[in-house]
């Protein structure tokens, strides 16, 4: 099975899932975006109601935050791949709980196999504790870097958070730096 093959099943399975009670009120899947070979993957929390309406990870107000976010590090969509903890939205965009996160935790490592990035940023806390570590602290361990199963992985704040609260930008921008920073370096040693 070609690559393009596998995520048009990997697709098609997600969408008929309902592994928990959110694929019975989700209006659409929201499995991903962006550029399936990409070396970076970015994984956040979960859709909110524009990405569920749209089935797009990231389109809403976040979305639009996030998208600049990358531009000033010279990326775009086009150069990274975007999933979320899980595929559908949770009610009044709270957070996902860990029954809908361990349900949709197969999709998500699925996604991860495919892309087989270099690197993985995760957006905000639940995506840092889902991913890199349970007890990760966002306020405390963002712009850091970790190293498993051969992948450099760094938290920073999502995009949601630093719209309610600015002040964090800066510390946000910072690990956008350091971010830009481990690309290089990738390439220097890879291209």
């Amino acid at each position: 099975m070609s690559t393009k093959e596998n995520w048009e099943a990997l697709r098609r399975e997600c969408a008929g899932c309902r592994g928990c009670p959110l694929g019975e009120t989700r209006t659409k899947l929201v499995f991903g975006d962006g550029n399936p070979e990409s070396e970076i993957m970015l994984i956040g929390e979960g859709p909110g109601e524009q990405e569920d309406l749209q089935g797009i990870p990231f389109v809403g107000p976040a979305g639009k935050l996030l998208d600049s976010m990358l531009q000033m590090i010279d990326l775009d969509r086009s150069r990274v791949y975007i999933a979320n903890m899980v595929k559908c939205r949770p009610p009044h965009n709270r957070d996902p709980q860990p029954s809908e996160q361990q349900a949709c935790r197969a999709w998500l490592d699925r996604q991860i196999e495919l892309v087989d990035p270099k690197i993985i940023v995760c957006l905000g806390r639940i995506a840092a504790m889902g991913v890199i570590k349970d007890d990760f602290r966002i306020t405390r361990e963002h712009g850091q870097w970790f190293t498993l199963n051969g992948r450099m992985y760094m938290a920073t704040f999502h995009p949601s958070a630093l719209l309610r609260d600015p002040s964090r930008r800066p510390e946000a921008f910072m690990d956008l730096r350091a971010l830009r920073k481990e690309i290089r370096e990738i390439c220097t040693r890879t291209c």
